[in-house]
């Protein structure tokens, strides 16, 4: 381990997985990296769907602040006046574009889901290297001549795995071992277990215990990223970089109800604001200067890229008036968390706030409230009670004001409205979602 390079970042990402812990499924090597790190118990990201959420992930700033707090697809292109607004909104810098400014290689792997227009390419928002799909999702077995698959801006023909989940484990390993002598940046953000259902063989065979298919093809697809993860973490080891090399893995929104995941303790899924849909797993793991354990502070994905930031002693970039003169401070919504996962400040007390397609939620202290268009808010304290059985505004009907009034003051303080609308599809999925109180236990 060269001791005077900056330590290496690596974000493992997971499309619309549920909790770990699951007993049918297998995990060694997450649950490994788990127990070594540091768990965090009260983990959330900036949205409940896949595209804001990595936005607001990437950009380190609550993504209703440029316009992004709804999903993409295909339904709402022809919805956006300004098709440069549809993705990454342009002038918004990534984490990539802070560490490459920073001295430091920068890559990107998997899932991108943040435009497909040349103003949103990864190329051109901070990372060196691509290799991946622009969309949100993409069939597990590709076939030559016939897939999304692009490497930096060409398109894939040849594939190292039959199955796109080792494939861009493949695309890791490989990036890891041709870098060793600058600072790094990796992004391996795998589409695994998002739809559509698709598992190899092999994978399907070890659940065979699990009588349910679609829950036995999850659980392969699961087991297929789990080996993901390891044959990275291997490669660190034996490239002599592991204890170089910060990890952070998380999950993009809360599980699916179409991927037949589960959700832990937690009710309501993805698409929603409860628990199960803004609540994920995320652990930290960084051998030699992390010590194993938990935390119950609560961590937002908005945490990374200030953290980030400052582990590599790097400074954020600026940026530029309309005239491209005046260099100002951008605002960032996270804070370095690092000295909290140390051991050596307290956690701060948080407010979080979501907004998506007429739902809106505000995390405040140990206090949450759900503001919908179909129903009275709904007041929780989900660290008490996990799976929000119990809706406590009528018994705390001050609170509950003031709660609301934080939303309203939040809302009314955006420079910007939507730059775009999801399908109604997640308006009655959501909708749905909340009239269902309990968790749903862990399917056989």
């Amino acid at each position: 381990m060269d001791k005077t390079k900056n330590p290496n970042i690596l974000i493992i990402l997971a499309d619309d997985m549920g909790f770990l812990g699951s007993k049918k499924l297998k995990t060694p090597n997450l649950d490994a990296l788990a127990s070594e790190g540091i768990y965090c118990n009260n983990a959330y990201v900036t949205s409940s769907v896949c595209a804001p959420s990595r936005a607001g992930m990437l950009t380190g700033r609550q993504p209703q602040r440029f316009g992004f707090e709804n999903n993409l697809n295909r339904w709402n292109e022809s919805m956006a006046d300004r098709p440069e607004f549809h993705g990454l909104t342009p002038g918004e810098y990534t984490i990539a574009d802070h560490f490459k400014n920073a001295g430091y290689e920068t890559a990107l792997i998997g899932k991108w889901h943040l435009g497909e227009m040349e103003v949103h390419h990864p190329n051109n928002r901070g990372f060196d290297y691509f290799c991946g799909m622009l969309g949100g999702s993409h069939n597990y077995f590709p076939e030559k001549g016939y897939n999304r698959i692009q490497r930096n801006g060409k398109p894939v023909t040849e594939f190292s795995s039959s199955y796109l989940t080792d494939f861009f484990t493949d695309e890791g390993v490989n990036w890891i071992k041709d870098h060793k002598d600058k600072p790094w940046f990796l992004f391996v953000s795998y589409n695994a277990p998002h739809t559509p259902m698709q598992a190899k063989e092999e994978d399907m065979a070890l659940f065979m215990d699990i009588e349910y298919k679609g829950r036995r093809t999850y659980a392969a697809m699961v087991n297929a990223l789990d080996r993901g993860a390891g044959r990275l973490v291997e490669t660190l080891r034996r490239e002599g970089q592991l204890e170089n090399t910060l990890i952070v893995f998380f999950a993009d929104n809360g599980g699916a109800t179409t991927n037949h995941c589960w959700r832990g303790p937690y009710s309501g899924s993805k698409g929603n604001m409860r628990e199960g849909g803004i609540h994920v797993p995320m652990f930290w793991y960084w051998k030699g200067h992390l010590k194993a354990g938990r935390t119950d502070a609560v961590i937002s994905s908005l945490d990374l890229l200030p953290t980030f930031l400052a582990i590599a002693k790097a400074k954020p970039l600026e940026a530029f008036d309309g005239k491209g003169k005046k260099r100002h401070p951008r605002v960032y919504d996270g804070y370095n968390v690092l000295p909290v996962l140390e051991g050596k400040e307290p956690a701060h007390t948080r407010r979080l706030f979501w907004r998506l397609q007429g739902q809106c939620c505000v995390l405040n202290g140990k206090d949450k409230l759900i503001r919908l268009s179909h129903r009275t808010a709904q007041f929780f304290r989900p660290f008490k009670d996990p799976g929000e059985r119990k809706d406590l505004s009528n018994e705390n009907k001050e609170r509950t004001m003031e709660m609301y009034n934080l939303l309203l003051k939040w809302e009314s303080g955006l420079s910007t409205s939507p730059h775009f609308f999801t399908s109604p599809y997640w308006i009655g999925v959501s909708a749905k979602n909340y009239d269902e109180y309990n968790p749903v236990p862990e399917p056989e």
